[in-house]
């Protein structure tokens, strides 16, 4: 999105005050045009009893309903501001904007400082073209972190014409506030002079937030946009290949590299105040959305489409916030509104397959894969996601087939291409195919040296067949110093140190890695065995016991009860234990 992961993490830093204000109004409620279905007899209810059942929905995230009760209760109690306030926000949570807009009037009535009322009245009056009203409203939306910086931008975009774009953008420079504002404030400035016809200042301006962060998705594709709009494809051309360089095979950067290669120029990006509006509000709400500010991200989303319904970047961050709150159809609902003639629609299909598996939908999941691919057997975003699906499923010579129609799409070596292979080197491993498990993770590690993951794969698959064991153990070593909090990295270590009979580092490891792990199931069998061996018996059938509690894969449910009843026998840190082979998690 906007943001690089740098400037997000500083972003939600300054949110947190504001989220957590919020959080006492709106308990962390999500959207939802249609979820939970709603009971009609809410005349049979009471202002009481609706109060109750809308707290309850958002409690379970389903704005839908929340958004439901909340307006019922608020009829059988008018007067009530803290309801008012309460409908207000599901109302807008849940994506009704326009009737959001009439609450926020009513809401202002008793509180002229409501910083949110103000911005959706203030939205409100620039999709409607009334400029110095959403000036006016916006105006006084400025307090807070985040707001003032959305509130200047939406006000600034009210401004983007030849007359008045010099207005604009004095009123952004004047804005003071965290470093990571001046991308925003830089982009927007540009694109409001484009807008506006002032090419040369636009120019600067893009040039000073493309240096702020080449690999920003819509500085670059803004940027390189506009240098193909003034003739200078060259250097268009090098913005897309050092965005792709950092982000492969974006969509939007792929379609705008074919059209400039091709010949043609780039359309604008943003061309009117209302689609610049949406940019702004897009922009905050994908780059907060997901990291500590999904409540005020949400906001942003839901106004940003208000203005642009068809915005495919924000129906995909809001599909995506949906599937980061557990929330899979909601997320499907999203999805299938980003338009057909988007370069986005096929990443939107295959988000949608994916929570499609989520949902145990898994056949219909597949299908939809396989159709993708048909249509494009190069697709490898569809590969990898029929891949996963099936890896997740444990069909796992399947999965290594799938994969392998990956591999044959790469046309040149690059650092990018060791996920295929570590995910195919898991399928084969898994489907005891190991010759070819082991080159596929030595490859791997050939494109992404000091990947954690493949290193502590490769690295417990030696030891826990007894090869290799002063490299492998290097290895883990190597992935628990960059992954010290992993708990299935951390077992690995624990597990090779049982391997090779090193008990007490065994147990030490282990013990760490229930505590970072502490409902996995094999971990904590582990650390039973481990335990068991160095004589702490009651500890040992303790963890036995947890272990089976947690629903452990059948065939490890059979062996923890054998425990249970008779220990281990002399031989059990032996290769005897090879079936514990479970790496990283994977």
């Amino acid at each position: 999105m906007i943001l690089s992961p740098r400037l997000r993490r500083a972003a939600v830093a300054a949110l947190a005050a504001l989220v957590t204000t919020w959080a006492g109004t709106w308990p962390g409620m999500l959207s939802a045009r249609a979820q939970t279905p709603v009971p009609s007899n809410f005349s049979r209810t009471s202002a009481s009893g609706s109060y109750l059942a809308a707290r309850h929905a958002g409690g379970q995230r389903d704005a839908a309903a929340a958004a439901a009760y909340y307006r019922a209760a608020l009829r059988g109690d008018p007067r009530n501001n803290e309801l008012l306030g309460r409908a207000f926000l599901a109302v807008l949570a849940n994506g009704e904007v326009e009737e959001a807009v009439k609450l926020a009037e009513r809401v202002l009535q008793v509180d002229k400082t409501d910083r949110i009322a103000r911005l959706v009245v203030g939205v409100r009056a620039i999709k409607q073209k009334q400029y110095p009203v959403a000036r006016r409203e916006l105006a006084q939306s400025i307090r807070g972190p985040i707001t003032d910086l959305a509130a200047t931008l939406l006000s600034a975009w009210t401004q983007a014409s030849p007359t008045e774009a010099k207005l604009a953008t004095d009123s952004i420079d004047k804005l003071a506030g965290a470093d990571w504002y001046a991308i925003f404030k830089d982009l927007h400035s540009a694109l409001i002079l484009d807008v506006a016809g002032q090419k040369k200042e636009a120019a600067k301006r893009f040039e000073r937030s493309y240096k702020l962060d080449p690999t920003a998705l819509r500085v670059a594709q803004s940027y390189g946009s506009f240098l193909s709009r003034q003739g200078n494809n060259a250097e268009a051309l090098k913005v897309f290949a050092t965005f792709d360089e950092a982000l492969p095979r974006h969509p939007l950067i792929v379609e705008a590299t074919n059209e400039v290669k091709a010949g043609k120029k780039l359309a604008i990006m943003v061309d009117t105040p209302q689609a610049g509006a949406a940019e702004a509000l897009y922009g905050l709400g994908a780059a907060l959305g997901r990291r500590g500010g999904e409540d005020l991200g949400l906001i942003y989303l839901q106004l940003a489409l208000y203005l642009a319904p068809s915005h495919p970047l924000a129906l995909l961050s809001l599909g995506d916030l949906y599937e980061a709150m557990k929330k899979p159809e909601l997320a499907n609902k999203t999805y299938e509104r980003v338009p057909l003639n988007s370069p986005l629609q096929r990443n939107a299909q295959i988000q949608l397959a994916l929570n499609l598996d989520t949902l145990e939908q898994t056949d219909e999941a597949k299908a939809s894969l396989e159709k993708l691919i048909v249509a494009n057997p190069g697709d490898v975003e569809a590969i990898m996601a029929l891949g996963n699906v099936l890896r997740g499923r444990k069909q796992f010579a399947e999965c290594a087939d799938v994969y392998s129609k990956g591999v044959a799409t790469i046309t040149k070596s690059e650092k990018s291409n060791w996920v295929i292979y570590y995910f195919r080197g898991i399928c084969f491993e898994r489907s005891k195919q190991w010759a070819k498990a082991e080159a596929d993770l030595k490859k791997s590690l050939d494109l992404f040296s000091e990947q954690p993951h493949v290193l502590n794969y490769l690295g417990y698959s030696w030891i826990d067949q007894g090869i290799n064991l002063d490299d492998g153990m290097r290895m883990i070593k190597r992935a628990v110093e960059q992954r010290a909090d992993d708990g299935y990295i951390v077992d690995s270590l624990g597990w090779a140190h049982y391997r090779l009979g090193n008990m007490e580092e065994a147990v030490k490891q282990l013990e760490r890695a229930v505590e970072l792990k502490p409902e996995d199931p094999t971990i904590n069998d582990h650390l039973g065995d481990a335990y068991w061996r160095v004589g702490r018996v009651l500890e040992a059938r303790f963890q036995w016991s947890h272990a089976r509690d947690l629903k452990p894969e059948p065939e490890d449910l059979v062996k923890i009860d054998a425990k249970l009843k008779t220990g281990l026998p002399d031989d059990a840190s032996s290769a005897a234990d090879a079936e514990h082979k479970k790496p990283g998690g994977g």
